[in-house]
């Protein structure tokens, strides 16, 4: 009988699988992996990476993941790839022509989804479900769709959609809400003092719409007005009672990548507290073997509960249906008043 699966998505590093890497697969059986600019160079070598990554985990289904939002946070660049705007664009259309948005916004995140799929990259951790506020690091800014919760949550609607209709996952991030950060935490920690009522109204309103989605990403941010000593990725009360509570959110939960400078301790106590707190899986970026393998002493086997929401995410996958992508481009390139 096969070892339980390792409930931790890894990143690689480099452009082909080496032997180290191969054997960490084999003997950790992670559910998956994630893919950065240093793991892509052509078509053909990514999907190549992606099968001998399959081959290792011994999964004809892990998960395959990447952030390609559109604008400056995009994996995949040209030549090889379609550069996309990044969401504000369509925050800034709706505002003229919220049907319009709404198409363009499906039709972008349904053309990733076709980039994504052919490479045999299975989920996007996309879209940005922030809302900024005035105040806030740049780290959101133009990665989020408006400064309202509500054309938040109804265009991000519309990018779910369409990676759902390519084949993709989405993931929504980051919950319950990274829009009033004062500092980037991938550099420090955060503390956010807004009251619960203002929170609730703003911040986790658009996850709560689409908490359907069949995974999200934790924000590494405390959250003062619910556990001023932990932030929400390894804090068991905003997980339990804000997340899978007030939100509503009941599906997969990924923690945001554990090396950021927001968490401390250990990689392994980083995710053990992650693990403890109700994250289903936690994420490991750099593709440093030490740290991967420090991350991995820190994981019990995947829990029922997750072992089950991993299940329905990816039976969540379906094939994706037929458009013409050639039409599909121009058509996004009208809305947008590219040509």
């Amino acid at each position: 009988m096969a070892a339980a699966r390792l409930p931790l998505i890894v990143g690689l590093a480099g452009t082909a699988l080496d032997r180290d890497e191969a054997a960490f697969l084999r003997e950790a059986r992670p559910v998956g992996v994630i893919l950065f600019a240093r793991n892509v160079d052509t078509p053909e070598q990514v999907r190549r990476l992606v099968d001998a990554a399959r081959a290792a985990l011994d999964d004809p289904d892990p998960l395959v993941l990447v952030d390609q939002e559109g604008g400056r946070v995009a994996r995949l660049k040209p030549p090889h790839w379609p550069s996309y705007p990044p969401m504000a664009r369509f925050g800034g259309l709706y505002a003229r022509d919220p049907v319009a948005a709404r198409e363009a916004v499906w039709l972008a995140l349904r053309l990733i989804a076709h980039d994504l799929a052919s490479l045999g990259i299975t989920v996007d951790c996309a879209p940005v479900l922030d809302v900024p506020t005035l105040e806030a690091d740049p780290v959101i800014s133009d990665r989020a769709f408006a400064e309202r919760a509500d054309v938040v949550a109804d265009l991000g609607g519309a990018a779910v959609d369409g990676l759902l209709a390519g084949g993709v996952l989405p993931v929504i991030k980051h919950i319950p809400g990274h829009g009033r950060a004062g500092v980037d935490s991938h550099k420090a920690l955060p503390r956010v003092t807004a009251d619960l009522d203002t929170l609730a109204r703003v911040d986790f309103a658009p996850f709560a719409a689409l908490a359907r989605a069949p995974m999200a990403m934790t924000a590494h941010i405390v959250y003062t007005a619910l556990d001023p000593a932990r932030p929400a990725t390894c804090s068991p009360r905003v997980i339990a009672e804000v997340i899978r509570g007030q939100i509503g959110f009941d599906n997969l939960l990924l923690s945001d990548d554990l090396e950021m400078a927001a968490l401390d301790g250990t990689m392994a106590e980083r995710a053990a507290a992650a693990l403890t707190a109700g994250c289903d899986l936690a994420l490991h970026c750099s593709g440093d073997l030490g740290g991967v393998a420090d991350a991995a002493n820190g994981c019990p086997p995947l829990a029922e509960v997750s072992a089950r929401r991993l299940a329905d995410a990816k039976a969540a996958r379906r094939p994706a249906d037929t458009v013409d992508i050639a039409h599909a481009r121009r058509r996004l390139s009208v809305l947008l008043g590219d040509i």
